[in-house]
C-alpha cells in the first residue's frame, strides 16, 4: 500500500482505553494547530466502535473549541446517548491536557427503502489532466517558510485537483464557489466506517477558500486569520474514498469576522453522496511587513 496512505489509515485508527474511552494520535499537515479533519475522522472512528455494524453514519456535527496540541494525545470520551428501534445516536468529547478542544455528535442509521430524489452534478470537467495541489504547492515552495517546506512538499494521501488553480500567494478576486476533484490515492480496505471517517477527515480541506475568494485573502498572504469553528456533515449513498469524487462548495454569507461555506460531494458518475456546511473565522490582519497596525 502507498505509505501516505497507509500512515492516514493509522491516523485515523484510535485505540480503546476503557469501555467508551479511546485515544488517537495527531498527524502535522504543516498548520499550526491539529487539523480539524483528523479531529472529525477520529471521533467518527470512535464512536462508531459503540455502535452496532449494521448502523453507518448519516450525520454529523461537531464544534472546535480549543486547538488542538500536535504534540499531544487526544483523547475521546464517547456518551451512548440513545440507541433506539432504527437510530443510534453518540456524543462525543475530545479533551487534551485536561481541557475539552472538540465537541461532537452523530447519529446511525439501520439501512432503509424510502422515497428517493437527489440534486445533479455540476456540469464541469473531469480529473484528467489537471493539475493536483502537491505539484501547485510545490511550484511556490521557495516562498514559503523554511519550517513549513518539508511537510508541504511530501507526497500526501489523498490527491486534490482544482478545476481553477489558484496561487495561494496572490489571489485574484473572485465568486465565492469552488470546485476540485478528490480521492485517496491508493486502494482503501473494504471498511465503509473507514471510507466515511477519510472523507471526514478530507471535507475540512479548503472548505473556507469559497468565502476568501470574493475578498482576495487567503492562509498563505498572511492577510487573514481562518480558523473552522463548526462543521455539520451528511453521508447519503454508499462511496469509496479510493475514486475519484467532486468537491463544489460555495459561501452565500460572510460577515462578522465570519464566513459561512457549504459544500455537495458527488461520485464522478454523478451521485450525490454528501453535503457539507462549515462556519470558519475570518478575522482581517495587516500583511506581513504593513506598516498598519491591528
Amino acid at each position: 500500500m502507498n505509505p501516505q496512505v497507509q500512515e492516514l489509515i493509522g491516523l485515523l485508527q484510535v485505540e480503546q482505553l476503557e469501555q467508551n474511552l479511546f485515544r488517537g494520535i495527531s498527524g502535522d499537515i504543516g498548520s499550526p494547530r491539529v487539523f480539524g479533519g483528523q479531529v472529525l475522522g477520529q471521533a467518527l472512528m470512535a464512536a462508531a466502535l459503540t455502535v452496532e455494524g449494521s448502523r453507518t453514519v448519516h450525520s454529523l456535527h461537531a464544534y472546535f473549541l480549543r486547538p488542538g496540541d500536535k504534540n499531544a494525545r487526544i483523547v475521546y470520551d464517547v456518551d451512548r446517548i440513545r440507541d433506539g428501534g432504527s437510530f443510534t445516536t453518540r456524543r462525543v468529547v475530545a479533551i487534551q491536557h485536561g481541557q475539552p478542544i472538540f465537541n461532537f455528535a452523530a447519529s446511525f442509521h439501520v439501512p432503509e427503502d424510502g422515497p428517493s430524489h437527489r440534486a445533479g452534478m455540476p456540469q464541469v470537467p473531469g480529473p484528467e489532466g489537471l493539475t493536483s495541489d502537491l505539484e501547485l504547492r510545490r511550484q511556490h515552495i521557495h516562498k514559503l517558510p523554511e519550517r513549513l517546506r518539508a511537510v508541504l512538499h511530501a507526497e500526501t494521501a489523498i490527491e486534490i485537483r482544482q478545476l481553477v488553480p489558484l496561487d495561494p500567494f496572490d489571489p485574484p478576486v473572485a465568486p465565492p464557489r469552488n470546485d476540485a476533484w478528490f480521492r485517496a490515492v491508493d486502494r482503501l480496505p473494504d471498511d465503509p466506517v473507514l471510507h466515511q471517517a477519510m472523507l471526514a477527515y478530507s471535507s475540512d480541506f479548503g472548505l473556507l477558500r469559497s468565502a476568501l475568494m470574493p475578498h482576495g485573502m487567503s492562509f498563505m498572504k498572511g492577510n487573514v486569520q481562518v480558523v473552522s469553528l463548526d462543521h455539520a456533515m451528511w453521508f447519503h449513498e454508499p462511496f469509496r474514498m479510493d475514486e475519484w469524487m467532486l468537491y463544489t462548495t460555495d459561501s452565500p454569507f460572510a460577515g462578522n469576522a465570519r464566513g459561512f461555506c457549504r459544500g455537495s460531494i458527488f461520485t464522478q458518475d454523478g451521485r450525490l453522496i454528501a453535503s457539507v456546511a462549515q462556519e470558519g473565522l475570518m478575522r482581517t490582519k495587516p500583511l506581513p511587513g504593513s506598516s498598519l497596525q491591528p
